[in-house]
Parts: structure tokens; sequence; C-alpha cells
């Protein structure tokens, strides 16, 4: 049996790069706040809300939109860089 070294030419083809592991992690957090969010806001409006509700609600919306601007210049940054 031949047993062989993988050059850095040579990946396993289960692995993804850095670039695409930042995008999929990025895209959760921001479905995962614009989801806290929504659930916070739909939790104040509806009868008993509470202050906090929409303070937590709002806190959540922000920081998706502050990821989402954070993502665009993550890949404006790497644009050169493949995804593979």
């Amino acid at each position: 049996m031949v047993f062989r070294r993988l050059s850095a030419a040579h990946s396993h083809p289960l692995s993804m790069s850095l670039k695409t592991f930042h995008f999929i992690f990025i895209m959760s957090a921001i479905a995962l706040a614009l989801g806290c969010g929504i659930w916070e806001l739909k939790n104040y409006w509806s009868p008993g809300g509470r202050p906090m509700d929409l303070a937590v609600g709002i806190g959540s919306t922000l920081a998706a939109v502050g990821l989402i601007i954070y993502e665009r210049y993550f890949l404006k940054k790497l644009k050169d860089v493949s995804y593979l």
C-alpha cells in the first residue's frame, strides 16, 4: 500500500474555505438576530408587552443591520479570494 502526502493543492473534498465559513456563519447570525428582534417586537406589541421587549427587539434588529454592513465590508475586502 502506498501512502501519499496531501499537498496544499490537494485539499479534502469536504473542506471549505475560511471565506465560505465566514459567510455562512455571519448569515446565520443575521438570521438569528432578525428572528429574535421580530419575536421581541411582537411580544412588545401583544397585550402585556414590556419596555424590555422593545429594547431587546430594537437592539437585535440593530445588531442584524450591523452584521449586514460588516458582511458587505468583508466580502468587498476579499472579493479576489475564491469561495473554494
